[in-house]
């Protein structure tokens, strides 16, 4: 029977434009982009040139680190496009898409009847290796190393982020076999943690946990320190439902199949829901389901909290199945955190009025409300966290570049995206998820 974990600590953040559990468009992208800055630690080492025909499961580039990783093309098509940045960096791979899709044949197989090196050698081979994710650090997982545990998060708490049971209808079967690849191919205990009442409870070869709490409840990071926290030398994986499903088509069907629903979220969307795309998608693909491209709209992939800003040119994370649309709060407010009103402003203190309507949802934008300032040391973070560290030092180890207090103070137990609710209730206005993925940056380079 499994255990329920109560979180006491958290915030739910209550944003406006919930995704409405319908399906409201079908999308076939005509451009499709694979971006190596979606996996951590990754120098990649480009296999194609633009011009080059490629099927869904074909290889882009791969690892020079671990030239055995590799990054496949989500569909069929034409490279159109090399995108580099500053120093040459590679940013991005874009696909123009056949209107009939071609597949890479991986070959029908069941998990049972396959070996570790076998389901092993299927994911590097497909591109689906990358989506097992390696802690400490958020590195795509290294096949040399073995894990202590796997961990999935079976719910998802940040703001409006989308429905894991209603995007997985109908793909449980995928799951499982999912579920059951890592599991081989890890030769470790598989944790899956779910919320109330969910249809995951049911899954085999896992075990099982329960928990109850705000957000970042539903953070894989959370569940991790409160299951079993990573010491320093430990190593465990992660990987989403999402992907699991990914990897339980591949074996049931012989291909790479990126396709999923994705959450269309945001205040003043003109109308939230679902579509259903694939991994790299274009924002510009959405046209009018989206905004009418107003230039003070910032488009996120991803949750208003821990997404990425990729603007109106930009495409869909590998990992994401939601996109955030928020106005840019670039304006000044009369008399600022003078004013005694403010009711239409959203506070985790009783600073506004707002505690005196916890159901109240808001029109939020990206406007932080403030400079940054010096750091103040109160319980305004760790009442937001529930983790038995201590957020403010960490930070500072990582502003500071000192590696020692960053590994006393718990830099192996963090992702920027653990402590994105330390960052909204920041009243010094710090950058924490930058500062954070800077002293992970400096432990990579350092330290691995």
């Amino acid at each position: 029977m499994s255990k329920t974990i109560k979180l006491r600590k958290g915030l739910n953040l209550p944003l406006k434009g919930e995704a409405q559990k319908r399906v409201i468009s079908e999308i076939r992208p005509d451009i499709v982009a694979l971006k190596p800055t979606d996996f951590k630690g990754l120098v990649p080492r480009l296999l194609v040139k633009e011009g080059d025909a490629v099927k869904a499961g074909s290889p882009l580039f791969a690892d020079k680190m671990h030239p055995d990783i590799l990054f496949t093309s989500p569909v069929s098509g034409t490279v159109a496009q090399v995108v580099r940045g500053d120093k040459r960096k590679l940013l991005a791979v874009t696909v123009k898409a056949d209107k009939e899709q071609q597949f890479e044949d991986f070959g029908k197989a069941k998990v049972a009847d396959l070996s570790a090196e076998q389901v092993k050698s299927l994911l590097l081979r497909s591109g689906l290796w990358a989506s097992i994710i390696q802690r400490p650090y958020g590195i795509v997982a290294n096949p040399d190393i073995t894990p202590k545990a796997v961990f999935i998060s079976g719910f998802n708490t940040a703001p409006n982020a989308a429905d894991t049971e209603y995007v997985l209808d109908g793909q449980w079967d995928y799951v499982q076999t999912g579920i059951d690849a890592i599991k081989k191919v890890s030769g470790a205990t598989v944790h899956l943690s779910i919320c109330g009442e969910s249809k995951m409870a049911g899954f085999r070869n896992v075990e099982l946990h329960r928990f109850e709490g705000k957000h970042p409840a539903g953070n894989v990071g959370i569940q991790i320190h409160n299951i079993d926290p990573i010491l320093k030398g430990e190593t465990v994986w992660t990987v989403s439902p999402l992907m699991l499903s990914a990897i339980g088509k591949l074996l049931e069907t012989g291909r790479l199949d990126l396709t999923r629903l994705v959450a269309l979220t945001g205040p003043d969307l003109p109308g939230t829901g679902y579509v259903k795309g694939i991994a790299g998608m274009a924002v510009k693909e959405l046209g009018n389901l989206l905004w009418a491209w107003k230039k003070d709209t910032r488009f996120i992939s991803g949750d208003a909290l821990g997404g990425t800003s990729i603007g109106e040119d930009g495409f869909l994370g590998f990992f994401d199945n939601q996109f955030t649309c928020l106005l840019e709060g670039d304006y000044n407010e009369m008399f600022g955190w003078a004013n005694p009103i403010r009711s239409k402003q959203f506070s985790s203190s009783r600073a506004y009025f707002s505690w005196l309507c916890p159901k109240k949802l808001y029109k939020m934008d990206t406007n932080v409300h403030g400079g940054v300032r010096a750091f103040m040391f109160n319980n305004v973070y760790s009442d937001v966290l529930p983790m038995h560290i201590f957020p403010v030092y960490l930070c500072k180890a990582c502003m500071a570049g000192d590696i020692e207090k960053m590994e006393k103070y718990g830099i192996y137990e963090v992702l920027p995206e653990d402590l994105a609710t330390c960052e909204f209730v920041c009243p010094s206005k710090i950058e924490w998820q930058a500062a954070i993925e800077d002293g992970i940056n400096l432990m990579l380079k350092e330290m691995v």
